[in-house]
């Protein structure tokens, strides 16, 4: 097992990022687009419940 400075995994998972892309991004944006899709329609529907008192 070598001995790295404690920086070195910093600027090695930045380098990983670089190269893998915009996926983690585009997945976060989606999930929150999903979420935020159906919280609204909750939002919106709820409304249209019958009250039947």
């Amino acid at each position: 097992m070598e001995h790295n400075p404690p920086a070195a995994w910093l600027t090695e998972a930045a380098s990983a990022a670089e190269q893998q892309g915009a996926g983690n991004l585009l997945r976060v944006v989606l999930i929150v687009m999903v979420v935020g899709c159906v919280l609204t329609a909750w939002f919106l529907l709820r409304g249209y419940r019958r009250k039947d008192d």
